[in-house]
Parts: C-alpha cells; structure tokens; sequence
C-alpha cells in the first residue's frame, strides 16, 4: 500500500550536508542504492524540519498537525526499470509527533522514533537539538549569511540548491521493503547557514563513519514551503543494513 498523499506547510527546515567518503557510504548502504557523487564524494546530512497544517490531501487545514522532526538522509541513485534514478535514502527518522511515531509505515515512511525536541530561533539564528527514544542525539547552531564555505565540494548555492531540489525522492526501510516518498515544493527556495557548532551521534558513530571519513560541507535554510508529500511504490531490499 502506498502512503497517500499529504499536503500542508514546510514552515522551516535546514538541511545539514556532510562530505563521505564513497567507500564509506557503499559498505553502509543496502542494495538497490548506491552514492550520488560530487567531485568523488557522496554527500549525506541531516533535515531538520518544522512541518505545519499536515494532513491527508483534500481535507482542511484546520485539522492538521504541526510537529518537529529530523531526518538522517544519504544521496543515492538506483537502476528502476533500466533507468537512473536519484534521490535519498534515508536510514532513520525522528519526530516530535506521537502520532507521526505511531503511523510510521501507513500514513507516514518508515519507522519514526520519539524525540524530544528543543528549538530556539531568533533574529536569524537558529538552535535545534533532539534527544530521541534510543539516544540518539542532534544539535546545530546556526546564524544566517550570506557566505559560502570554500571547501565545499559544490560550486555554489545555485549547485547545491538543484542537487538537493533534483533528490526529491526519499526512500525509508520498513521491514523487508523501502518505502517511497516524493516532495513536490511549491515555491522552492533556499538560503545558506554559518554553522557554529553541530554534534551528531548518529554521523559520529565510528562502527558506520571510521574517524576522518565524514566532513561538514554546508548548511541550507528553507522557510514557508507549501507543499505535497506523495506516496510511492515500495522497493523490494535486497540486503540489510
């Protein structure tokens, strides 16, 4: 069964981008994907989004839920009926939304873990952190700007900008099975984030991530999205992480 599809607001989300190592990311990644590479590096990160009005297409805003929630999420390609195609797996989810946690799989992909969030936003500058239900552990801070680091593996905003609007497609691991998701942005716009500080205990797990293999290469701020969430077919696993 396809997850059905979901409208409502991206009221904000940023988009933390690591530079992997591509042997990394190939020993990590299950089958039928594999690393989407800039400059012979795969690029994975972090989504840190504040979803507002979700609900079921069709059905009115005022019924909708508003929750904060963090996505792990690796850049892939994959063959589909002889063609190439791209997006993002995306191994692990978190939510503030009870309900989101217990309809992972039905109306939303995957399995999503309890977290608990604390945000602070201000005069351009933006603290989140979660800690969820298996200890997992985030936090970023953030100020607005218009600088842009020199050591990324991407040219510019504008590169990184339609890499990331190009991988609209995300698949998450549900048993045997990944289920698919395609985000269709109304008004897709992005801004850059200076980076103070970021802690990840999931990219810092050296059992996944050996020490040196995994690299901040930038931050990206979108605010006031409106837009779809569409279910898709399921892909078969043939492996497991």
């Amino acid at each position: 069964m396809k997850i059905p599809k979901i409208k409502g607001i991206i009221d904000r989300r940023i988009l933390i981008n690591y530079q992997v190592d591509k042997d990394v990311l190939e020993n990590y990644l299950p089958e039928p994907f594999k690393p989407k590479l800039v400059n012979g590096k795969g690029i994975a990160g972090i989504c840190l989004i504040r979803l507002k009005e979700i609900r079921p297409k069709g059905l009115p805003k005022q019924i909708g839920i508003s929750s904060e929630n963090g996505a792990h999420r690796i850049a892939v390609e994959w063959n589909e009926n002889g063609k190439t195609k791209e997006g993002v797996y995306i191994p692990r989810r978190d939510t503030s939304s009870k309900l989101n946690s217990l309809a992972g799989g039905t109306i939303f992909p995957g399995v999503h873990h309890l977290a608990e969030f604390k945000v602070h936003e201000s005069d351009g500058n933006y603290n989140v952190a979660f800690v969820s239900d298996d200890s997992t552990t985030l936090s970023i801070e953030a100020s607005e700007t218009d600088e842009w680091n020199k050591e990324s593996v991407f040219e510019n905003l504008n590169c990184v900008s339609d890499f990331f609007e190009k991988g609209s497609i995300g698949y998450s691991p549900d048993k045997n099975d990944f289920d698919g998701l395609e985000l269709k942005a109304y008004n897709w716009k992005v801004s850059l984030l200076e980076v103070k500080k970021v802690q990840s205990s999931f990219f810092e797990n050296e059992n996944f991530f050996p020490k040196g293999s995994v690299k901040f290469d930038n931050a990206l701020l979108m605010k006031n999205i409106k837009h779809e969430w569409i279910g898709l077919e399921k892909i078969k696993s043939l492996n497991t992480v």
